[in-house]
């Protein structure tokens, strides 16, 4: 099953060259081992633009969809067997030292 890891660091969070290297150190273990996918960091927040449909017309807002503490600071995408395993992967990201890691399983939809 696929999970979407959403990566929510601390605020104080640096990308230090240590951090980089732990995050490359967790992605070939993680390919190694066939769960890895894909991930990908993020602008900060403030660089948002949300999205909302009125009346069929588009409204935009600078800034994130709503006023939150934490922001999600990036992604990664596993094919893990089961959210033990999810766990065990996502517990190992930097991010998480400090922060949080929100795991969503994704939705199966059938092709028509």
């Amino acid at each position: 099953m696929k999970y979407l890891c959403l990566v929510y660091p601390a605020e104080e969070f640096a990308i230090t060259p240590e951090v980089v290297s732990e995050f490359l150190k967790f992605q070939r273990a993680a390919t190694d081992a066939g769960v890895f996918i894909d991930s990908g960091r993020l602008q900060p927040a403030d660089t948002a633009t949300t999205l909302r449909l009125q009346h069929g017309e588009a409204v935009l807002t600078d800034g994130p969809f709503a006023e939150i503490k934490e922001h999600v600071g990036g992604y990664v995408l596993l094919d893990c067997a089961d959210l033990d395993e999810v766990i065990t992967w996502a517990s190992t990201l930097p991010g998480v030292r400090d922060g949080a890691v929100e795991i969503r399983p994704l939705l199966k939809v059938a092709p028509r």
